[in-house]
C-alpha cells in the first residue's frame, strides 16, 4: 500500500489583500462524498461571504479524483490556481475553501490568481501533517519479568502502547504498522526463546498516524 502525507485535521487561516479577507479552510477527506460534505459545510458557515471557493484531491499519485470551481469568480482566477498549489504541496486525501469577503477593491484577474494561491499556501504552512497507514492492534500476555524488555522491544520496532493489564500476568494491547509487526514478532520470540507470540485482534488498513 503506497504511504502518503494528508492533513492531520482541519485548519483555518486567513490573509488579507487590498481590503478582501481571504479565510482558509483546509481538512482531510477520504471520499467525494465526504469533500462534497465538507465545502457544503464550509458555504453554509460563510453564507454572507462574497465567495467560498473549493477546491480538494481524493487519493493520491495516478489514483486520484481531483475538482474545483471559481464560484463566481472570473474563469480560471481561483479554483484552478489553488488546486494547482494544493497538488503541489504533495498531500492526498485534502480539501480546502477560500472564503472571501470582497473589499471593495478589484484585484484583477492577476490579483485573483495570487490572492487565492497565497491563502491556500497559508493554511498548508501551518497545517500538521498525518500519514494513513495500514496498522495491526495485537494483544500480549506475558509473565513479569518481561515487562521492561518488551517494553523496549515496543520502542525499538515502532510500537504503541495502548493498555496495560496487571494480573497474574500482564496484558498488554499495542498498534503497529503493519510492515514493522513481523520484525517485532520475531525480535519477541528470540527474546522469548519461542515461549511468546503476539496475537493480531483487529487490522485497520486506514489509520490516521500523526508525522
Amino acid at each position: 500500500m503506497i504511504r502518503y502525507p494528508i492533513p492531520a485535521g482541519e485548519t483555518r487561516t486567513e490573509i488579507e489583500v487590498s481590503n478582501s479577507r481571504f479565510i482558509a479552510t483546509l481538512a482531510p477527506v477520504f471520499s467525494v462524498d465526504e469533500a462534497r460534505a465538507f465545502v457544503a459545510r464550509i458555504k453554509q458557515e460563510f453564507a454572507d461571504a462574497s465567495h467560498n471557493v473549493p477546491a480538494f484531491v481524493v487519493g493520491y499519485g495516478n489514483a486520484v479524483t481531483a475538482h474545483c470551481n471559481d464560484d463566481g469568480e472570473p474563469s480560471g482566477t481561483a479554483g484552478r490556481p489553488m488546486l494547482a498549489v494544493l497538488q503541489g504541496s504533495g498531500l492526498g486525501d485534502a480539501a480546502v475553501v477560500v472564503t472571501r469577503y470582497f473589499g471593495g477593491t478589484k484585484l484583477g484577474t492577476g490579483g485573483l490568481v495570487r490572492a487565492y494561491g497565497d491563502a491556500v499556501r497559508a493554511v498548508l504552512e501551518i497545517a500538521p501533517r498525518a500519514e494513513k497507514v495500514p496498522t495491526h492492534t495485537v494483544m500480549l500476555v506475558f509473565p513479569y519479568t518481561y515487562f521492561e524488555r518488551i517494553k523496549l522491544l515496543l520502542d525499538e520496532h515502532g510500537g504503541q502502547l495502548l493498555d496495560t493489564e496487571f494480573s497474574a500476568d500482564i496484558l498488554i494491547t499495542a498498534q503497529f504498522t503493519v510492515e514493522h509487526f513481523p520484525a517485532f514478532q520475531e525480535a519477541l520470540q528470540e527474546m522469548s526463546h519461542g515461549s511468546l507470540s503476539a496475537e493480531i485482534i483487529e487490522t485497520n488498513p486506514d489509520t490516521i498516524m500523526l508525522l
